[in-house]
């Protein structure tokens, strides 16, 4: 009976007509590539446009900010992969960035307590949004939105809206350092991701992030906790956020309490166009990393060729209102092509 339902798919003259619809559907839902292609495209239109594009100054820098990217994009994506969204992230970011330079400015401190300490209250923010998400029912966007307030206002409350400059040289290694000419937080990007990569395929709770935010009522069903699941995802959107606002101090050399007021946009533009799904349960490290270096291109590119840097946040609300198009044309062709699958099942 398989053997004749193999033939039947190949000779089906119903099969054939629909093969193109099959073939879009297929184009659209490897996003992961389709990110890829894009960001190569990008990448040489721009070196042959722009002379001083292709430089090694200038890859460094374009590397640099893309690996920043990736990790403001994962506090985000772990929050988006489960149906929910946080708007919070940057006031996160910019705690973190207030308590490190507090920490090691006016304090004193080594960057080997600092950190721990910043990394913290980084992952405590992200509690704070995950244990009230969990625990009063209300969408995340409402905490989220009333969290970024609280933070925001700790975070000048603290400060006094001054940067903290003396920062150790020490701890800018990581920021302004390279391995072979490839920066370190490029280099720890990756690994993050290929980490993150291994989570989401090969482990249980991987696989239990996705299945909450693919249909909670089915995972609630098949035994997950997924108010635990939820409570964690918000952990981790914290200490993504944190790792992102120290590679920044680490990078500038200072603390800047508006740190991550660009957070919001960078975040969602960067999530949603590699391939993180606005309703969750899907989600792509390959193309969360493209993303990331394709924003920065448009950046880095825009300033090349002289664009009024005013500008850049309509494009950057244009880029995130076409992910945002590409996210709902993907998930219609994904739910017609298992509607045809299943038909065809049905009538073979």
């Amino acid at each position: 009976m398989a053997e004749v339902n193999v033939n039947q798919n190949v000779v089906s003259p119903k099969k054939n007509s629909n093969s193109g619809t099959g073939a879009l559907a297929k184009l659209f839902r490897r996003n992961d590539m389709g990110v890829v292609i894009a960001t190569a495209l990008l990448f040489l239109i721009f070196a042959l446009v722009t002379d001083s594009f292709f430089t090694r100054y200038n890859l460094f820098n374009i590397s640099r900010t893309a690996g920043l990217y990736v990790f403001i994009a994962m506090g985000q994506m772990i929050v988006l992969v489960i149906g929910g969204m946080n708007l919070s992230l940057g006031g996160i970011g910019g705690l973190v960035v207030v308590a490190a330079g507090y920490t090691m400015d006016s304090m004193g401190w080594s960057p080997w307590i600092s950190v721990p300490i910043a990394l913290a209250v980084g992952m405590l923010a992200g509690a704070f949004n995950g244990i009230i998400i969990v625990k009063s029912k209300i969408n995340s966007f409402i905490i989220t939105l009333a969290s970024l307030f609280i933070f925001t206002g700790l975070v000048t409350g603290i400060s006094q809206g001054f940067p903290y400059t003396e920062i150790p040289k020490s701890f800018t290694l990581m920021g302004r350092g390279s391995l072979l000419g490839v920066p370190y937080t490029f280099i720890l990007a990756i690994v993050t991701l290929l980490i993150m990569a291994y989570v989401f395929k090969f482990t249980v709770i991987g696989r239990r992030i996705l299945a909450t935010g693919g249909n909670l009522e089915a995972a609630q069903l098949s035994g997950i906790r997924t108010d635990r699941i939820v409570f964690l995802c918000h952990v981790l959107s914290g200490l993504f956020g944190a790792i992102a606002g120290l590679l920044w101090v680490s990078r500038m050399g200072s603390a800047q309490p508006a740190t991550g007021s660009d957070w919001l946009i960078i975040s969602f533009a960067v999530a949603i166009i590699g391939g993180t799904a606005l309703t969750g349960g899907e989600a792509s490290m390959l193309a969360l990393f493209a993303s990331a270096i394709l924003l920065t291109l448009i950046k880095n590119g825009l300033i090349m060729l002289n664009v009024n840097v005013y500008f850049e946040q309509t494009f950057l609300g244009l880029i995130i209102l076409l992910a945002v198009s590409i996210d709902r044309i993907r998930a219609m062709l994904h739910s017609s092509t298992r509607k045809f699958g299943r038909r065809d099942a049905t009538e073979a």
